[in-house]
């Protein structure tokens, strides 16, 4: 399939928008009873809550560019009972409520029991209609037989740990900018590096299947002969076409694994250094902890490339 950059940027920035949306939500349904601590939350959370909402709100603005006529992307909301795209959009729009109720409530509502049952049904639907949003997005992958590369169970995983692993990164830097020094040492870069090793873990996994793994279909099947050996001698048509530019894009193996040996170092040894630094204390911990986040969004962007660029349609038989 042909990698479209806009494409790979909605992936990228809305999964690191909804991760962090989904992290502070279960912060606040954890704390919202405690009245001494989540005074001190405020600007973190408030902060949080502002990140979340424009990344994700770019992500899905980005995705606009790859459609022929942006105007009407409107319409793919109305095919809810059978698209997943049409649900990733409705949830989209849905997981904005419990976030701008969220921030009401932080700004304005006064302090009592009311509020704090408010503040913790807001944080568990926003924690809920974030991680449900990056599930759709997976299954809009996920859901198409004629790839088989995306229709491999560790889809929907991979997705929702790059967003949990993003997500978690940009709070610790919100955390270590904007709360007062509390000593945090190297934790918050070990929880990174140990969230980074179990999704390069199921990253490789599902890299190594997708290697040994053919297309269902032969190309006797493709041009109406099962079961014969057909071959081809001509093309179907001289000149590239829609079909042929968006989905018999290929890459070479070498840069494949270039592009994996990439997203592995930034996944995981970006992490670990960070932890070495943070537990020598030979670096501030504000500009580690945004620079591991920085190599974790590239992770995710180099990721969301190879998803896109070796995944081989059906239709290629064909052509």
């Amino acid at each position: 399939m042909h990698p479209a950059l806009s494409v790979i940027f909605f992936t990228t920035l809305s999964g690191a928008g909804y991760g962090l949306l989904a992290w502070l939500g279960l912060s606040v349904l954890l704390l919202h009873a405690r009245a001494d601590v989540m005074p001190v939350l405020y600007p973190l959370q408030l902060w949080a809550l502002l990140l979340g909402l424009a990344l994700s709100t770019a992500g899905l603005l980005s995705s606009l560019a790859h459609l022929g006529r942006p105007l009407r992307a409107w319409r793919a909301l109305s095919q809810w009972r059978t698209s997943w795209l049409s649900r990733e959009g409705l949830l989209a729009l849905a997981t904005a409520l419990p976030a701008l109720a969220l921030g009401v409530l932080l700004l304005w509502a006064p302090a009592g029991p009311e509020r704090a049952i408010a503040l913790g049904a807001c944080g568990l639907l926003l924690t809920t209609l974030a991680l449900a949003t990056v599930a759709c997005t997976a299954m809009i992958y996920a859901s198409l037989p004629p790839i088989p590369a995306w229709r491999h169970p560790l889809v929907v995983p991979v997705y929702l740990l790059f967003a949990l692993l993003t997500g978690l990164a940009l709070l610790f830097w919100l955390m270590v900018l904007l709360l007062p020094p509390a000593g945090p040492g190297a934790a918050m870069p070990a929880t990174l590096t140990a969230v980074g090793a179990l999704l390069l873990a199921c990253k490789w996994l599902y890299w190594r299947e997708i290697d040994r793994q053919g297309l269902p279909a032969a190309r006797g099947d493709a041009v109406g002969l099962p079961g014969r050996q057909v071959d081809v001698f001509e093309r179907p048509h001289t000149e590239a076409s829609f079909v042929t530019r968006e989905m018999a894009f290929t890459v070479a193996r070498r840069h494949a694994l270039r592009l994996r040996l990439l997203a592995a170092a930034l996944l995981l040894v970006a992490p670990a250094a960070a932890w070495l630094l943070a537990a020598t204390a030979a670096f501030p911990a504000a500009p580690l902890l945004g620079a591991t986040a920085a190599a974790l969004l590239g992770a995710a962007f180099v990721e969301r490339w190879l998803f896109f660029a070796q995944a081989r349609h059906v239709v290629t038989l064909y052509y």
